[in-house]
């Protein structure tokens, strides 16, 4: 059967004619991880043989009321709150924070978009601080703007006199912060995050992890700093990664113009469900981050006596070390033959190590026991 002309005339296109952006033509693809589906399918395994340690996933799930109220779930013909009315005062509570300073998007990731969004003309510039999250340099070009990157100091500490210097001389609008940053785990001292609030630039801090790390979080700064946004987001601490709610903690003056700019039906009715019954049961929850945390100290304790890994210390939900010995590309593939999915970054400064995420403790002993036999060459 031949096929159809309007196919075939699709296929003789060029470029040219398609007229897409040149940047994005010629840009590369963000290569995220993927589900233990997909890597069974690969390797060759069943499900059930796999342990998924490479995307900071809480593997606890969660909480068992928002299963039962999912199991329930009414009305989902019907268009969601437009605002996240009920979403935003559970959330208000639980950061003390305004219901008038909260904006709730699909994951944090939406909320980098509309940061993006709002404050972007062409040419301006963001300051980037790698090795760090990266949605801030993959998404600034789709809104036609310059990435600056700072790189962190060995330690993945911050440099904080070079972004000073970065932001006047490209006179940056936005300097993105990841606390504690992933992939190191670090969480930026507050003193530093004080002295680039100074400058003529909005400072947004992620904080994607802070319920796993000493020292809090910097919500309450919200309304005392013109400049300062924070994101946080549900898809660690309360499990609920693959149903997408993130928040946003907003300086009053931004808030109308988000309003405007904000895609109406964002929140889904079951991520905002899942949210409102998560905050619900915050002592469960936090139980089980408290588990968790447990077993990220025990993966460092254990790495640090491994000949081949050098742990740096975290105050998230995951561990990065430094591979030697062997190439961190090499011991990557050598645990997903044995089960495990970790994460190795091909990246500047990243290439020889591997980020691996905390999980139950059943999980952790078959981790340890299978680097125990690496490190034995029993593997």
């Amino acid at each position: 059967m031949s096929r159809p002309p309007n196919l075939e005339r699709f296929d003789t296109m060029t470029n040219e004619k398609l007229r897409i952006r040149r940047d994005i033509a010629s840009m590369s693809a963000y290569t995220p991880t993927t589900s233990l589906e997909v890597f069974a399918e690969r390797l060759g395994v069943a499900v059930d043989n796999l342990i998924k340690l490479d995307a900071n996933e809480n593997p606890y799930g969660p909480s068992p009321r928002v299963v039962e109220a999912l199991a329930e779930l009414p009305n989902m013909q019907v268009y969601p709150d437009p605002e996240s009315g009920r979403l935003r005062e559970a959330l208000s509570d639980y950061t003390d924070v305004p219901a008038e300073q909260i904006l709730c998007g699909a994951g944090a990731d939406e909320l980098i978009e509309l940061i993006l969004q709002l404050f972007i003309e062409p040419g301006d510039a963001i300051i980037n601080t790698p090795p760090t999250f990266a949605m801030y340099s993959f998404n600034a070009p789709l809104y036609h703007a310059q990435v600056v990157d700072v790189y962190r100091r060995a330690d993945f500490s911050l440099d904080v006199e070079a972004i000073q210097q970065a932001v006047a001389q490209h006179d940056a609008k936005l300097v993105f912060l990841c606390s504690p940053n992933n992939p190191s785990g670090d969480l930026i001292a507050r003193e530093d995050i004080k002295a680039l609030l100074e400058l003529p630039a909005t400072i947004v801090v992620d904080e994607a992890y802070i319920e796993f790390a000493e020292g809090g979080s910097l919500a309450n700064w919200v309304g005392e700093y013109p400049n300062l946004i924070v994101l946080r987001t549900l898809s660690k601490w309360a499990g609920l990664a693959g149903l997408r709610i993130g928040y946003g903690l907003f300086p009053r003056a931004l808030m109308p113009h988000l309003w405007k700019i904000k895609q109406p039906y964002n929140v889904n009715v079951a991520a905002d469900l899942a949210a409102r019954v998560s905050l619900g049961d915050v002592d469960f929850l936090l139980e089980r981050v408290r588990q968790l945390i447990e077993q990220r100290q025990r993966m460092e304790v254990a790495f640090a006596e491994l000949p081949y890994l050098s742990p740096h210390a975290s105050q998230a939900n995951f561990v990065l070390n430094r591979v030697s010995g062997m190439s961190a590309e090499g011991f990557r593939d050598r645990l997903a033959r044995a089960g495990i999915i970790v994460r190795y970054y091909q990246k500047p400064r990243l290439e020889d190590r591997i980020r691996i995420s905390a999980g139950t403790p059943a999980q952790i002993d078959r981790l340890l026991e299978i680097l125990r036999a690496l490190a034995n060459n029993e593997l």
